[in-house]
């Protein structure tokens, strides 16, 4: 257990790459599900559904058997908690790197059947970068609820539906469910260790003596970890939207607290400058994160800080890295910045 704890929290994601980029499977070689697993064959729907491709596959047969997967769902149409959702998936999918179709597998499956059309997927995917071995699927009604209610997943609404990837191993039967609005380095131990019971083999364990001292975040920091960091970085470059760093020097404070707050509403009411970043960063709406406007000034105090807290660059949590030779000096994009 102890361990578990040091490695897990302490891995950093160059190790995590190195530990996902070895050759062959997960685990060695896989099999069905043992016949006296209750997460076999005899548990889940094999009920057809449809990939962003038009492609038509069994559930059980085709996407669960034999492999191991990750599954969440989502409405395509949603400007909640979903892009954040896929945003983060898009993050895991980078740091599992080449594995992702060939090893393991990401499923995200509409909720939203009626609109999220074969079609709409694909446009989906494409916007959020989606590779090989990720498939967007839709099917009937019917369908999709045999295989949610089977994935614990039993919204009915938009606001209802949780926010966890369903991590399976189809050849042994086990299942587990991560949420993903966490730490993202936990996410991808969690999934190494669930998917790969040799994934500590030679890997080197950490004291608690050795570890860093942890500093307590301000508020501003935490938002930036839990909402931002999804989609933005804070001095090394864009990800689905743009760096921050220096963004309250570019956007008056106003505007700022404007479209933090309901972005939607800004979009919709034409605003020139939220267009703009709308068509800029490949229509991949920012999501309205229903901030209060405590948290609005929180998170605007924090990113200030960091345009003014000297040269070095943030990593996605927010921690200062040193900032390489030159970097200090580059030109912000004068167009760039929410």
């Amino acid at each position: 257990m102890r361990k578990s704890l040091v490695v897990g929290r302490f891995m950093t994601v160059a190790a995590l790459l190195l530990a996902f980029s070895t050759p062959g499977t997960l685990g060695g070689t896989s099999s069905a599900a043992p016949k006296d697993s209750p997460w076999g064959e005899n548990y889940f729907p094999n009920v057809p559904l449809v990939t962003h491709d038009g492609k038509t596959v069994r559930f059980y047969d085709d996407l669960i058997k034999d492999k191991k997967v990750l599954i969440n769902f989502i409405y395509a149409g949603c400007e909640k908690a979903c892009p954040l959702a896929t945003a983060r998936l898009v993050q895991v999918q980078k740091l599992l790197g080449p594995r992702v179709g060939r090893d393991i597998f990401i499923y995200s499956i509409t909720l939203d059947p009626e609109h999220d059309t074969p079609r709409v997927l694909k446009e989906y995917a494409e916007k959020y970068g989606a590779g090989p071995g990720w498939l967007f699927l839709t099917g009937r009604r019917e369908e999709i609820d045999a295989v949610r209610f089977k994935l614990g997943e039993r919204g009915e609404e938009k606001e209802d539906h949780n926010n966890l990837v369903r991590v399976g191993d189809g050849a042994k039967g086990q299942w587990m469910r991560l949420p993903l609005f966490g730490d993202l380095n936990f996410l991808v131990v969690e999934i190494g260790k669930t998917l790969d019971p040799n994934w500590y083999a030679g890997k080197p364990v950490e004291s608690y003596a050795e570890a860093p001292r942890l500093k307590i975040p301000e508020p501003g920091q935490v938002l930036f970890q839990t909402r931002c960091a999804l989609c933005h970085t804070l001095g090394e470059g864009d990800l689905l939207g743009p760096d921050l760093k220096g963004v309250t020097a570019r956007r008056e404070r106003v505007w700022l607290a404007r479209f933090i707050a309901a972005p939607d509403r800004m979009r919709a009411s034409k605003d020139s400058i939220a267009v703009e970043l709308f068509a800029k960063y490949n229509m991949v709406s920012m999501p309205n994160l229903g901030l209060t406007g405590t948290e609005v000034a929180d998170l605007i105090n924090y990113l200030e800080a960091q345009t003014t807290a000297g040269r070095g660059s943030r990593d996605a949590s927010g921690n200062e890295k040193e900032a390489p030779r030159g970097e200090g000096q580059r030109q912000a994009d004068p167009g760039g910045g929410r």
